[in-house]
């Protein structure tokens, strides 16, 4: 049975892993943390948790002047997720006492229910009007600063706007699917956008495998890259295998290669589900071996272009493992050229808005391979539009684009082709 409480204390727990462990959602997801909840109760806490972070500034702004120190971040956390249901409209009495609730069963701070009450009835009455007035949330420095000189004041503030609006629901559909009982809007580049999307799993043409969730930014490699049927194409990092379902749909010949275990078999899962077919290989990118066709490398980022739909990444990171990550990029890129047949081609992808994961990832690999050239024209696929394609022949995509249909994750992709 539904208890609003246990996802109410779910979320305040999430929101301790994130902002004093460290911890992303995924990871406690992945943990197990939802497995006891049922399962309105498990969506209910993902949601409350999502709102939370994404309001965290508004929040921390309303309660400001209602603490005289900050509370201990169990407590700090109950009171910003209360603030954020009050001022979301959630009615005031079942808010309040669920909050004071939780806090009183707390081992260590449940002498502060008191504390709670008391600032969580005056949020009730001052808050509502106080959040409306307040600024789109932005993001924390360590993240902003990099960006605004990337790509700008303005756009940072559109990029602002598009994480706090979140993400809607796209999906790929496979071909000849009729995907018209979903009563989505078909997005320029081919995805197909539903608002207000619920319990996925129910939606029409779920069960039949006719499609399967992608951002629109996410599905644009595989369509760029234009695989043929019978090509023998390899995908490293696949998971959780968007990507490989596009090209095995197309009728490629795909191998698809992961470290994760577990990842890997949710992508089995949706080609089962799907009907569609692929060898898949838990290993490591760096020693596949083999000649492909094309391959498409969607390297490990920071993923800083999917905010939208993960408001806890830069709030639980602080950039510290970028370096690390932006040389693994280095190497996975020289690595997967090794494996392109000569003639073949390379579609090399990030999900991320930094430069030095992109932009300066390919400058860097065309100068140092002589037979590597980059393909603007490949680019031109339906949807695409020509201000998107940056100096050195890449595809920029970012979340301020499309802001009247809600935008689209942050991505940079690249076609390199080999020459014979």
């Amino acid at each position: 049975m539904s208890d609003s409480n246990h996802a109410r204390r779910t979320a305040v727990y999430l929101l301790d892993q994130v902002m004093g462990e460290g911890r992303l959602l995924a990871e406690c997801y992945a943990g197990g943390v939802l497995e006891k909840l049922a399962p309105e109760d498990r969506a209910r806490a993902q949601r409350l948790a999502a709102e939370t972070l994404r309001n965290l500034e508004r929040a921390d702004r309303v309660l400001k002047k209602h603490l005289k120190k900050t509370p201990p971040i169990t407590v700090l956390n109950a009171l910003r997720l209360g603030t954020v249901e009050l001022c979301s409209g959630g009615a005031a009495h079942g808010v309040v006492n669920a909050m004071v609730a939780i806090v009183s069963k707390h081992r260590r701070h449940g002498q502060l229910k008191g504390l709670v009450n008391a600032v969580l009835r005056k949020v009730a009455k001052d808050g509502p009007a106080e959040w409306a007035k307040l600024r789109v949330p932005r993001l924390p420095n360590w993240l902003r600063k990099p960006l605004v000189q990337a790509w700008g004041a303005e756009a940072m503030l559109g990029m602002e706007a598009a994480h706090f609006a979140g993400a809607p629901l796209d999906v790929t559909a496979k071909p000849d699917a009729d995907l018209s009982a979903l009563n989505g809007e078909t997005l320029p580049t081919g995805s197909v956008r539903v608002v207000n999307a619920r319990q996925v799993s129910a939606l029409p043409g779920y069960e039949a495998g006719n499609w399967w969730i992608q951002d629109a930014a996410a599905a644009l490699p595989a369509r760029i890259l234009n695989v043929q049927p019978g090509e023998h194409v390899l995908e490293l990092c696949a998971a959780p295998g968007g990507k490989t379902m596009q090209m095995a749909a197309a009728g490629a010949k795909v191998t698809a290669v992961d470290v994760s275990e577990n990842r890997m078999s949710r992508l089995q899962d949706n080609l089962t589900r799907t009907g569609l077919q692929a060898e898949l290989i838990v290993g490591d990118a760096l020693k596949q071996e083999g000649q492909f066709d094309a391959v498409l490398l969607d390297a490990p980022c920071s993923a800083t272009g999917t905010i939208r739909r993960h408001p806890d990444l830069p709030l639980a990171k602080d950039g510290s493992d970028f370096g690390a990550l932006i040389e693994l990029q280095a190497q996975m890129l020289a690595h997967a050229w090794t494996l392109v047949k000569p003639g073949g081609r390379l579609m090399f992808c990030t999900c991320s808005l930094l430069p030095d994961e992109g932009e300066c990832q390919v400058e860097d690999a065309l100068d140092m391979f002589p037979e590597m050239s980059i393909d603007r024209e490949g680019l031109r696929v339906p949807g695409v539009e020509p201000d998107w394609i940056s100096e050195e022949g890449g595809l920029r995509l970012r979340p301020d684009f499309w802001p009247e249909r809600g935008g689209m994750d942050g991505f940079y992709m690249a076609l390199l082709r080999k020459s014979a």
